[in-house]
């Protein structure tokens, strides 16, 4: 597995990690999850992202892997309440206080090796600065990121606080690449993508996906009608994957449920890079359909 360096952090981070989301969210069966999880690890990834409000995600993950803590890299966010969490509104100090020390509790972990501000407007930053590097200082975590997108998402690297931006970016969802990308290789700050493979919104074809989490990339994609989408699942995955592969990026987390997904998408990596002509075919393509409301998904 091609590894990357994660901005000014320093960290060597596996090109395709794992996202958490899923297995708080679905709540598939623990055996799977521990399969999974230790599978993938088996096999060179050492990014596992998650979230204090993904359901029971953080338990999840500390329940199975915390013994391997030595070979991983782990990333979780806070600003949200939480299960069992006190009963404040999200982006109150003593949430946020709270949330850290839970994350830890659930994940058996005595310290983040990155600790993420959960998609906030640029106003609550000021409220939750003070917290983080509090943490940062105490030892709870050694870095600090900002998860969001769009204009919000350029005022946090404005900063200087977060040493790692987390983002939207596929081929449903390209603002980033123009907007973001380019203040976080100035700033040498480390870009974590969510969403790489648009949540593969296209799987039915022209009909709607159940989940309608990945109905805004559907309707997007129903106007792109890029060419290799109607290949096999397997080929178009494998492209959608690689181009976000080639952006100016650390880390791509991706989710899943089903052991065997994520070696299915390291092998679909090792294949080498998309050729650089497929790149701007797509991103052409999106330069002529993008409508101005397209912005980054949150």
């Amino acid at each position: 597995m091609e590894r990357r360096t994660l901005g000014r952090t320093g960290l060597e981070v596996s090109l395709l990690g794992f996202g958490g989301s899923e297995i708080g969210f679905l709540a598939p069966e623990p055996a799977d999850v521990d399969r999974l999880l230790n599978e993938a690890l088996d096999l060179g990834l050492n990014v596992i992202d998650t979230a204090e409000c993904y359901m029971d995600s953080e338990a999840r993950i500390g329940r199975f892997v915390s013994k391997r803590r030595d070979e991983f890299h782990l990333f979780s966010k806070l600003g949200h309440r939480f299960e069992n969490g006190p009963d404040l509104p999200d982006w109150h100090p003593d949430l946020l206080r709270a949330s850290i020390d839970h994350s830890l509790s659930a994940l058996q972990v005595e310290h983040l090796d990155l600790l993420q501000v959960h998609s906030c407007r640029a106003e609550v930053l000021e409220v939750v600065i003070p917290i983080i590097e509090r943490a940062k200082a105490d030892g709870k975590t050694r870095f600090l990121g900002y998860s969001g997108d769009g204009a919000d998402a350029v005022k946090a690297m404005e900063t200087g606080v977060f040493d790692v931006l987390q983002t939207s970016c596929n081929i449903a969802d390209q603002e980033s690449i123009g907007l973001l990308l380019p203040i976080a290789k100035a700033k040498n700050i480390g870009v974590i993508v969510k969403r790489p493979i648009a949540n593969v919104a296209w799987i039915n074809g022209d009909e709607p996906p159940a989940r309608p989490y990945a109905m805004t990339y559907w309707e997007r994609l129903q106007k792109l009608r890029y060419p290799f989408l109607g290949l096999p699942l397997a080929k178009s995955v494998s492209t959608a994957l690689r181009f976000t592969a080639a952006q100016d990026i650390s880390t791509m987390i991706v989710g899943t449920t089903k052991p065997g997904r994520w070696p299915e998408n390291a092998a679909m990596l090792a294949a080498g890079p998309l050729p650089p002509e497929d790149v701007a075919a797509i991103r052409e393509r999106w330069t002529e359909v993008a409508e101005p409301s397209w912005v980054g998904q949150t």
